[in-house]
């Protein structure tokens, strides 16, 4: 009589739940007890069910039909598969010198790292003859002293010889900027994001089976085009402000983020301050070079009537301004997989982020143009300077200064 399909799914569940848990010899013995007490088919049916093979079962059988003594012995002497190195004694070598040109790292270090996959050096070497499996070279790889590695993003480029001595200075003029109740803000510009039905880094959860379908290539879209988010972060009530630009991001740009943070939220936050601090990186519109910065935060302080200190980070520390860090992360990581569809969807997922305190962050979206190109001449900085609406500090004035509201700035 045949073995039913259901007797098959039946010995096929138990086998799941038992095999796991033997050693290679008793699981030959138990599916050949379960062969034997099938009757004719038994060894198929067997077979089918564990999926191995018949030669197994058909082992198993003759060991108990021989009166196989218990052993605590797995396989005979002698069974099973050679290692590779064994069978092939050159591979190791072979495969170091695949991998030796593209190593990274310390070649004197015990753990070292290759850019290719397993896949391309499993083909590679199996081509001149050594043939063997992605799988075996990963083992290999890692008897070797490799691992699977990405990127670290630690080397920002040359260090300055002043770059903690400048750390030290900024965060005396944190320090003396907090004492007296003023306003102390990080600023930068956040990477530009393009506008539409494009792909978007990180991952949500969705249904299986369902992603987020977005546009195969990202060529900007001729009417959405992108947007240049700049974005204020105030340290001490740890909360954001965010400008989505529409055009160009230029120092009038830049400072105007500030304007609007100072007009809407600043000053009924600080409103006794007489002074402000500013830290941001070198570069971009508010670099530490930018003419259009410095004069455009000339302007800003005689509309304010504050006192503008800037103090920029030195070279090769970008990435250590707080706004990277408090807020700008935070955004990232709340629109993460989510396609920025529209100009409105980007303010509004922006506004709906908060800090790591809770704080809301505030977003708006700025229309205006800010045209590329603008120049200030020697005699217009020459002027600041005259006036003393321009101050450079004693220590490093190129990266720390103070724009003036009480003297003349057009």
């Amino acid at each position: 009589m045949a073995i039913s399909a259901e007797t098959i799914t039946a010995l096929g569940a138990k086998f799941d739940a038992l095999l796991p848990y033997l050693d290679e010899r008793a699981q030959r013995l138990m599916l050949a007890a379960e062969a034997r007490s099938l009757g004719h088919g038994g060894i198929v049916a067997v077979a089918r069910a564990s999926g191995s093979s018949a030669s197994r079962v058909r082992r198993g059988v003759a060991e108990l039909e021989a009166g196989a003594e218990p052993s605590s012995r797995v396989r005979r002497p002698g069974a099973g598969r050679k290692p590779v190195t064994e069978t092939d004694p050159r591979i190791v070598d072979a495969l170091l010198g695949l991998v030796e040109p593209t190593r990274r790292g310390d070649p004197e270090s015990a753990l070292c790292w290759t850019t290719l996959s397993t896949q391309n050096l499993a083909d590679e070497l199996t081509a001149a003859g050594h043939r063997v499996s992605a799988r075996k070279i990963a083992q290999l790889l890692k008897a070797q002293g490799f691992s699977l590695q990405a990127n670290a993003k630690q080397v920002e480029g040359r260090q300055h010889p002043d770059r903690d001595a400048q750390f030290s200075y900024l965060n005396s003029q944190v320090m003396g900027h907090t004492s007296a109740a003023d306003p102390v803000i990080s600023v930068d510009a956040k990477k530009k994001e393009l506008v539409g039905e494009f792909a978007n880094g990180g991952r949500e959860w969705h249904p299986k089976g369902a992603p987020c379908a977005v546009n195969v290539h990202d060529f900007k879209d001729p009417e959405l085009g992108k947007v240049n988010p700049y974005g204020v972060y105030d340290i001490a009530a740890d909360t954001g402000w965010v400008s989505v630009g529409v055009d160009h991001d230029t120092s009038q740009f830049a400072v105007n983020t500030i304007r609007s943070w100072w007009n809407q939220t600043g000053r009924h936050a600080y409103p006794g301050a007489a002074q402000m601090l500013i830290t941001a990186d070198g570069g971009g519109s508010n670099g530490y070079r930018t003419r259009l910065w410095k004069t455009e935060l000339a302007a800003l302080a005689a509309e304010t009537g504050l006192s503008i200190t800037v103090c920029h980070l030195p070279p090769g520390t970008s990435k250590w301004n707080k706004i990277e860090h408090r807020l700008f992360s935070r955004i990232s990581i709340i629109w993460r997989a989510r396609p920025l569809t529209s100009r409105e969807v980007i303010v509004n997922t922006i506004g709906a982020t908060t800090t790591a305190s809770g704080a809301p962050v505030k977003a708006v979206l700025d229309t205006n143009e800010y045209p590329a190109g603008i120049k200030i001449g020697d005699q217009r900085m020459q002027q600041l300077i005259d006036d003393r609406a321009l101050v450079r500090h004693q220590w490093h004035g190129e990266w720390n200064y103070t724009l003036h509201p009480n003297t003349r700035t057009n």
